[in-house]
Parts: C-alpha cells; sequence; structure tokens
C-alpha cells in the first residue's frame, strides 16, 4: 500500500489520491489550503473591463488582488501560464515568472496547482507579447484545493465546447456550470426573469403574498398530488398543486391585486415539458377578466424579453429568431377543432362520436374522462401541438373547467384561455367563478369524480367555500409556468431551464 494512502483510501481513483496528497502537503508547509478568507480587491469581470486597452508587452504599476478557478496551466521552465476563470466565465491569464514569484513559489504552484483548484493571486497589470491581458503575480494561495478532476473538454462539430453527457449535465449542474458558458447563462437569464416578472406585477400594484406548500386538501389544478405525513399531528397532507385557492382567499380579505411565484409539485410524468417540482406563478384581480388576464400575461413575457435580451424578436437554441412581440392572436377551441376536422364539434357533440374521434387519430380516452377531457385530447393532437405563434385559445368546456365561471354568450363553456408559444401550453387564465353555490357543486362534483377514479379531480375544500360565501369579487386569475416561460424565450427543454431539476435517482 502507498505509504501516504489512508486507511480505507484504497478503492479511491488515483488522481484523487495524488490531489489528497498535494492538500497535505499543502497544509505541512504551513497553508491552509481553505482559507476562511483572502486579500481581494479586484474580481476578474472588473480588472477585463477596466483595463481591456493594455497594449502588447505594455506592465502597468496598477496592483490587483483577486482569485478564480484554474481553467489552464502550462508551466514552461522559468514561466508558467494559467488561466483564472471567474463565476460568470469570464477568465484571464496569470503569468507566473521566476523574477516575480522567486523560485520556491514557482515550484510549489507547478507542483500543487492542478486544474479546478480555486487560487488567489497578487500582481501588477499588463499584457503578453501577444496583446493577452494577464496579471503578472508577485504571489499565489490556494484558495481552495479541489480533490476531484474536471471533466475533460471538447469541441464538438458545431465548434460549440463541451464536456458532459446531457444526464450527467443534469445530474452534476455543478460541473455543468464550470465547464458551459449556456449553462451559467440560463443561471442568470431565470434570476433577470424573475426580477422582471416582479417589477411588471408592481408597475401595475400586485402585492405578493406566500401560501402554504403544506395542505390538508389538494385543489386549484387538475393533477395528481404528492402525499406527506405530519409526525406532529399524525395526519396526511398533501404538497400544493397550486396556489389558487389560498390566494382567492386573499381577494375574499380585500388583496384586490395579489400574485405569488412558488413551487407547485405534481405527481405525474416526467419529460421535455413537465418536471414533478415546478415553479409558477398566479395572480388575481379583483373585477378582472380572462380578458384582462390575457393583456397581463402578454406585458409579463413581452417585458421580460425586453428586460432579458433588449427585444422581443429572441434567439432560439438553434439559432431561429423567435418573434414574441406584437398582439398575441386568439383563436376558439371548439371552432378550430371543429374546422380542423372539418365537421362541427359542440358540448352536445355525442361521447359515442368524441371517442370514435380519437380512436381514428390513436388517442387513448380514459373510462373516467368526462367529454370535455376527450374533446380537450383531441384538441391538443390535432390542433395545439402544430401552433408555433403566440395563441390565445379560448373558451373551454365547463366539466374540464371546475374552478372558472360559466360563459356569458356560450351555453356549456367557460371563460377559460390557454396560452400555446411554440406548441407548448405556457399558461392558463379565467374569469373566476365567484357563486359560492355553483362552486359548491362543481368540487362535489369533482369528488364523485375521484371516486368514480380520476386520479385528477380536485377535492371538496369547505374553508375555501366558507371563504367564498363571505363574497369573492368577480375577478379574472392567472398561472403560468416559469419553467415554461424560460422554453419559449431560449428553445430548450424543461430540465435545462431548472438550474436543479428533479431526475430519477441513480441506480447505485
Amino acid at each position: 500500500m502507498n505509504r501516504n494512502m489512508q486507511s480505507g483510501e484504497e478503492d479511491i481513483p488515483e488522481q484523487i489520491q495524488v490531489r489528497k496528497a498535494k492538500r497535505l502537503r499543502l497544509m505541512e508547509r504551513g497553508h491552509d489550503p481553505y482559507p476562511a478568507e483572502l486579500p481581494i480587491t479586484s474580481t476578474i469581470q472588473e480588472v477585463r473591463a477596466k483595463y481591456s486597452d493594455v497594449a502588447p508587452g505594455e506592465e502597468l504599476p496598477d496592483e490587483v488582488a483577486l482569485a478564480g478557478r484554474v481553467m489552464f496551466m502550462r508551466p514552461s521552465g522559468k514561466i508558467a501560464f494559467v488561466v483564472l476563470q471567474a463565476g460568470d466565465g469570464t477568465r484571464l491569464q496569470i503569468i507566473f515568472s521566476l523574477t516575480n514569484v522567486g523560485k520556491e513559489e514557482l515550484d510549489n504552484l507547478k507542483a500543487d496547482v492542478d486544474l479546478g483548484d480555486q487560487i488567489f493571486v497578487s500582481g501588477h497589470i499588463g499584457a503578453s507579447q501577444r496583446g493577452e491581458l494577464s496579471v503578472f503575480a508577485h504571489s499565489w494561495h490556494m484558495a481552495s484545493k479541489s480533490l476531484r478532476p474536471l471533466p475533460k473538454t471538447f469541441t464538438d462539430a458545431d465548434g460549440n465546447e463541451s464536456s458532459l453527457n446531457e444526464e450527467t449535465r443534469i445530474r452534476r449542474r455543478h460541473l455543468d456550470l464550470i465547464t458551459r458558458q449556456s449553462a451559467r447563462d440560463m443561471v442568470r437569464i431565470r434570476a433577470a426573469l424573475m426580477r422582471s416578472l416582479r417589477r411588471t406585477f408592481e408597475s401595475q400594484d400586485y402585492i405578493e403574498v406566500e401560501t402554504p406548500i403544506l395542505q390538508t386538501l389538494h385543489g386549484g389544478a387538475a393533477a395528481r398530488p404528492f402525499t406527506t405525513h405530519i409526525n406532529a399531528y399524525d395526519e396526511d397532507l398533501y404538497l400544493r398543486i397550486a396556489t389558487e385557492l389560498y390566494l382567492k382567499r386573499s381577494v375574499v380579505g380585500g388583496v384586490d391585486k395579489v400574485y405569488e411565484i412558488g413551487k407547485n409539485f405534481r405527481n405525474e410524468g416526467a419529460d421535455s415539458s413537465h418536471s414533478p417540482e415546478f415553479t409558477a406563478l398566479e395572480a388575481y384581480q379583483a373585477y378582472g377578466t380572462y380578458d384582462t388576464m390575457a393583456q397581463l400575461a402578454q406585458d409579463l413575457v413581452q417585458n421580460a424579453a425586453r428586460d432579458i435580451f433588449g427585444t422581443t424578436s429572441v434567439t432560439l437554441a438553434d439559432g431561429s429568431v423567435y418573434e414574441l412581440g406584437g398582439e398575441w392572436a386568439q383563436l376558439d377551441l371548439y371552432g378550430s377543432l371543429s374546422e380542423k376536422l372539418g365537421e362541427e364539434i359542440t358540448v352536445d357533440t355525442p361521447r359515442e362520436r368524441l371517442e370514435k374521434i380519437a380512436q381514428q387519430h390513436d388517442i387513448g380516452v380514459k373510462d373516467y374522462a368526462v367529454n370535455g377531457k376527450i374533446v380537450e385530447d383531441i384538441w391538443e393532437e390535432l390542433v395545439g401541438n402544430h401552433l408555433y405563434a403566440p395563441t390565445f385559445v379560448r373558451d373551454f368546456p365547463e366539466d374540464t373547467s371546475p374552478l372558472t365561471r360559466y360563459h356569458r354568450s356560450k351555453p356549456g363553456l367557460t371563460e377559460k384561455w390557454d396560452l400555446y408559444i411554440r406548441g407548448v401550453e405556457t399558461g392558463t387564465a379565467y374569469s373566476e367563478l365567484a357563486d359560492p353555490v355553483v362552486q359548491r357543486e362543481r368540487l362535489t362534483q369533482q369528488s364523485l369524480d375521484a371516486a368514480n377514479g380520476d386520479p385528477e379531480a380536485m377535492q371538496l375544500d369547505e374553508e375555501f367555500i366558507e371563504a367564498m360565501e363571505y363574497g369573492f369579487p368577480p375577478s379574472g386569475g392567472i398561472g403560468m409556468g416559469i419553467d415554461r416561460i424560460l422554453m419559449a424565450m431560449t428553445g430548450l427543454g424543461i430540465r435545462e431551464t431548472i438550474t436543479f431539476p428533479f431526475v430519477k435517482p441513480a441506480q447505485k
């Protein structure tokens, strides 16, 4: 056994053993490989911005002290070239010379520093003979010794730098962030989106509130919930599937314009556009309608595009340009389906006919599915998946919209729209149902649907009904997926837009 190998380390990869030995060597010399604080005076980004015009071969008296991750290292005799990377991917060359740091520190650098280490450097500003902005180091210190090697990178056929396959990038996002610029960009784009959404809400006098994630009943959407258990009360609970019912209680209480941005949890499938844990926004406006909410949705998305990218003409991952600007199209659900099929489909179309149409297009129908659900599934396959431009699809059946106001001029329908962007449902909005008697009837029917086998049916929430009985004003309400807004703006899948998406546990 290697005398430097500690007990139990026989199975540790050789590169990790070597790096651990370097860590010990640093400590033996009295250098903490993980210091609590370093005398940093500048960032890599600040140096790049301030000294962009240094001439080739020029050296300035200006001194800086900074830190970064070692992404490249080329030792050569009496000199060593190192490239440090900041958190956002900005890089800067550091030149270590025998003259400036001395033989001992140059030798220690070559012996103890590996790719992936984070180091602190102090020195003066200059540029190499080739014109590369550089810091000419006077001293260095280990800031954090990396015990694991970074993944090797390569350039793909399109000229993009790659290192990890998709599965590894998702499971080890920290490595993805270190090695891939587009991953770092997405973190900042997502943060910018959240700031923009809140600015738009604030400009329109909305108030942000927080509602419970743990709930005794699940409601506010048609979805299968996650269950959990609270030991303190010995009760089963649900992780929320939506924030709707509590936000509506806020409106009853007088918060006339209210919104929340937070996590929802739905125990359903996971694919390129669905995640069991996702971020959503919901907003409600007293005395608004689904038309009010359509304008709000357009404002939220278009303002975000301008705030993040400076334009509503966004460039997608495949290089194509997608237009989010202008007035968005509107489409009638039943009318567009009738046009596509070449026959009139209404709320009165018999179930037998709907099932036959579904069968003709290889669309499965559950025994417990209500007629409206069959219509929506057919529409989704034949029309919705092919919508490209931003489009509000309006006026859904009552039997699939238990929280939505009945339509004022179309019997059997509700005042609801779904927003489709690039063929993906991105949001939904209602003219909210305000009649507590009708709401009780709708939720009672949902409970019956659940008893008949529908796993997505809501439960009858007596406390919510009681709140409505104190007078819920006519309102408009909206829900949008944050992750899907990012998908629309970038052309990426949902697992790329969520920084740390839930993934199937790795097999051990």
